[in-house]
């Protein structure tokens, strides 16, 4: 099954709004469009970048609210998928952010995909109350305590970090289950997938071809469902068949963030020119 493209970016004060960039995105054929999320950025950030020389993107410490965004980006298109990458679910309230992503996939029709993650940024998630050293299981509870409110009517959850009794919380999403990804690449990762949500989002490095085609061969021995999406890696129709091979959906080119429609237009043309190779191929 041929893998599908999205592209992943953010959007800040400075950058080009995100109707214009979802417009772009689907107008040039591709299937989703996801933006990432800061709430802030520490002045005093001693964590590194997971990606390039570790330092941080330009930008970073300038970017809009993720679900203004990405509404912006659903109400701007008709077809396009709008996911996050990645909601920084150990720095928000679940609550709150289940009521976000189900007004979200409800105003654009079930067109969102949540990757979630246990963030990189110990700073960050320190100024927000989250102790670095429990986030995998915080994460874990609060996706948990997302789709119990989502799928009940009248939802409970008792855990270690969430707790509550008999919530109403509307809309639901429109897409039953939600699509909620996990994403990161540190041990362990497939199995949270697996426990708390309908997929893993790993990102490109040596060696992760063979954990997905792992994963997908494990998932289909046991007779579940759970989706991989792949992030970033230099686009190449070798790359795109190596995911395509091992099971992905998805593969996401990252796009550093435009401050132009030619920038983004360009950077466009260029993974077409991939894509139509590897489709070709």
């Amino acid at each position: 099954m041929v893998v599908e493209i999205g592209i992943l970016s953010s959007v800040s004060d400075v950058t080009l709004d995100a109707g214009t960039m979802a417009r772009l995105v689907e107008g040039a054929g591709f299937e989703s469009l996801f933006l990432g999320e800061h709430s802030h950025i520490p002045a005093g950030q001693q964590s590194s970048y997971p990606g390039g020389d570790g330092g941080l993107p330009a930008g970073y410490e300038r970017t809009l609210d993720l679900f203004v965004v990405l509404t912006q980006a659903a109400l701007a298109t008709t077809q396009l998928r709008v996911g996050s990458g990645i909601c920084q679910v150990v720095q928000r309230d679940p609550i709150h952010t289940a009521k976000a992503v189900a007004s979200i996939d409800h105003v654009s029709g079930g067109r969102v995909v949540l990757i979630t993650g246990s963030s990189w940024n110990l700073e960050e998630m320190r100024n927000h109350g989250t102790d670095p050293s429990t986030r995998y299981e915080l994460l874990e509870e609060r996706v948990l305590a997302m789709r119990q409110i989502w799928a009940d009517d009248e939802a409970s959850f008792h855990g270690r970090f969430v707790d509550f009794e008999r919530i109403w919380s509307w809309p639901k999403p429109v897409q039953q289950p939600m699509p909620v990804f996990v994403g990161g690449n540190s041990e362990g990762s497939e199995d949270r997938a697996l426990r708390v949500g309908t997929g893993w989002a790993p990102i490109h490095q040596p060696g992760v071809p063979e954990r997905v085609r792992a994963f997908t061969e494990r998932v289909a021995a046991e007779g579940r469902e759970c989706a991989v999406i792949a992030v970033g890696g230099e686009p190449s129709p070798e790359l795109l068949h190596s995911y395509e091979q091992a099971g992905a959906a998805r593969w996401l080119h990252g796009v550093a963030m435009p401050t132009s429609e030619g920038e983004l237009e360009g950077e466009l043309e260029r993974l077409l020119e991939v894509w139509r190779e590897y489709v070709g191929g």
